[in-house]
Formats: structure tokens, C-alpha cells, sequence
């Protein structure tokens, strides 16, 4: 599918701007509302914690009903710093009387990880979940702490995230995936870096997976039905479903050897690797560019 959600760029103060994006867009685009009323700040939005503001975003997204579906809060202590946990109690304020998910930025948080997914509820999303360091999703020896299946097992989803920094190394990859942990969902974290950073794009951090084991149908489910069943808006997306819309990514696998970055420049060859070839949105092939 083609559909694309922006992950928190704008807060209560800059929302406004994100959803009129959205509208125009020739496909389906939706938005997080971040908990810090500025959006993302350079210098880590979350430092001061009264750009959390609730009220705020609870009217921006009722402004912003048809847009906004669901609300974000990047927890990194580069972000957040001791603030993480209350400004993700804030997201959840924010979230509930709409039912909304909360989408959360982890990796080298402050706060271990265990506290942060006590607070998380069926339907909320962990991004970055392969951050290496500090508070993350594997011990001092390289184990899964339990709380991470625990939190899968009530239904919180976890989001590869690829980024350009500090979000994955293929060592934490690989010691969690032995361990059975695997996406629910892809996404690329896009940003104006991400073409020449190792990210590219979604075919190729899709493609990092085959590298892991990770069977083909699973690595398309967390690109298509997966990712659709993740929000209402996307509910007949992410299917070959007679009848539902013909809005298509088209893909092909290749063989050869090909070069992938995890955001520490370190690299690993793969012997297939996916690339886009067409686009059918509404109906309608899309020219290529």
C-alpha cells in the first residue's frame, strides 16, 4: 500500500500545518500528534516538561479528527531526559477519550525500559525497538528482558523504525531476533538524511530482514496488512482483497550482492534485496519519476 503516517514532526503549536499536507496528499496520509506542543526540536522537545501539554493536544487533535490518529512522545534521554515517564503519562491522558494508540521513541532512555512498557495499553506502538545501550530491550548479557514478550502479549506492537541514528546495530538485531524477536511493523523514520544514510528506503530496510532469517511473507505482512491493521484509517488497505481499493506498492526481489547499513555504519551483504517498479494508486499505474 501506499499510505504513510507521519510520526510526531508537529506538536498542538504546528499540527495545523502536518494535516494540511495530509489533505492534499494524492494518497492517504495520516499523523501523530507529539505530546510537546512544539513538535520535534532539535535539541530534545521533551527537556522541558510543560511543552507536555495535554489540554493543548487534546485540541489539536479535535481540530484534526479526519488527520490525527494517535499520539507520539520520543522518550530518548537526548529528548526526554528524566522526563520520559510523565511525559508518556501525559501522552496517555492525551490519547484516552479519543481511544487513540500512543506511538513511543525509545533507545538510551533514561528511565529501563521495564517502567516505560508498564505504562503502555493494547494497541500502542514501541518505535526503534532494536536501540542498542542503556535501558533497552536486551540485559547486560545480551538476554530479552521478559517484560518486552510480556508487553506483546497484551498487545503493545513493536516498530522497526530504521532512523539514521542510534536506533539499531546489527548486533542488538541479531541477539533479539534469536530470541524470537521480530517486527510487527516496518518504517523508515524518513528524514531529509535518510536517502544517503542507510535508510534509502522501505524496500531496502525491508531487505535487511532476509539477512536474519526473517521469512518473505512475514517481512510483506509488516509492510502492508500489518502496518493497516495498526490504524482504523488504513482498515481495507494493506490487502489483495477482492474488492478492496488497488493501492499497490509493486516490488521485486533480486538476486546479486548488496551492501545494507545498520546507524553505525556498519555493514552486512545481503544476497537479495527488494526494489520498487510500480505504483497503482486508486486504480491507476503512477509514473515512475
Amino acid at each position: 500500500m501506499t499510505c504513510w503516517v507521519d510520526a510526531g514532526s508537529g506538536g498542538a503549536d504546528n499540527i495545523d500545518q502536518v494535516a494540511a499536507v495530509a489533505r492534499s496528499a494524492p494518497q492517504i496520509g495520516r499523523a501523530l500528534v507529539n505530546i510537546a506542543r512544539t513538535g520535534v526540536t532539535p535539541a530534545g522537545e521533551l527537556h522541558d516538561i510543560n511543552s507536555a501539554n495535554v489540554a493543548l493536544a487534546q485540541g489539536a487533535i479535535l481540530r484534526n479528527r479526519d488527520v490525527v490518529v494517535g499520539v507520539k512522545a520520543r522518550l530518548s534521554n537526548n529528548v526526554a531526559g528524566a522526563n520520559d515517564l510523565e511525559a508518556l503519562r501525559r501522552a496517555q491522558e492525551a490519547a484516552a477519550p479519543f481511544n487513540l494508540p500512543v506511538m513511543i521513541h525509545v533507545g538510551q532512555n533514561y528511565s529501563p525500559l521495564r517502567a516505560i512498557l508498564a505504562l503502555l495499553k493494547r494497541g500502542d506502538i514501541v518505535t526503534h525497538m532494536y536501540a542498542p545501550g542503556a535501558n533497552g530491550i536486551l540485559d547486560d548479557k545480551g538476554v530479552l528482558i521478559p517484560d518486552v514478550m510480556a508487553a506483546r502479549r497484551r498487545g503493545v506492537l513493536f516498530d522497526f523504525g530504521n532512523g539514521v541514528a542510534d536506533h539499531f546495530d546489527w548486533d542488538t538485531v541479531e541477539k533479539a531476533t534469536r530470541q524470537d524477536l521480530w517486527p510487527d511493523t516496518f518504517s523508515t523514520d524518513w528524514n531529509v538524511m535518510s536517502k544517503t544514510s542507510g535508510v534509502v528506503d522501505l524496500p531496502n530496510v525491508m531487505s535487511k530482514f532476509i539477512l536474519f532469517g526473517m521469512p518473505l511473507s512475514q517481512i510483506m505482512a509488516c509492510a502492508t496488512v500489518n502496518a493497516a491493521r495498526v490504524f482504523p484509517s488504513f482498515d481495507d488497505r494493506g490487502t489483495l482483497n477482492v474488492g478492496a481499493p488497488a493501492d499497490l506498492a509493486i516490488m521485486e526481489l533480486r538476486e546479486g550482492s548488496f551492501e545494507v547499513l545498520d546507524n553505525y555504519k556498519a555493514t552486512r551483504t545481503g544476497r537479495q534485496r527488494l526494489f520498487p517498479v510500480g505504483t497503482v494508486l486508486a486504480g491507476k499505474n503512477v509514473p515512475r519519476a
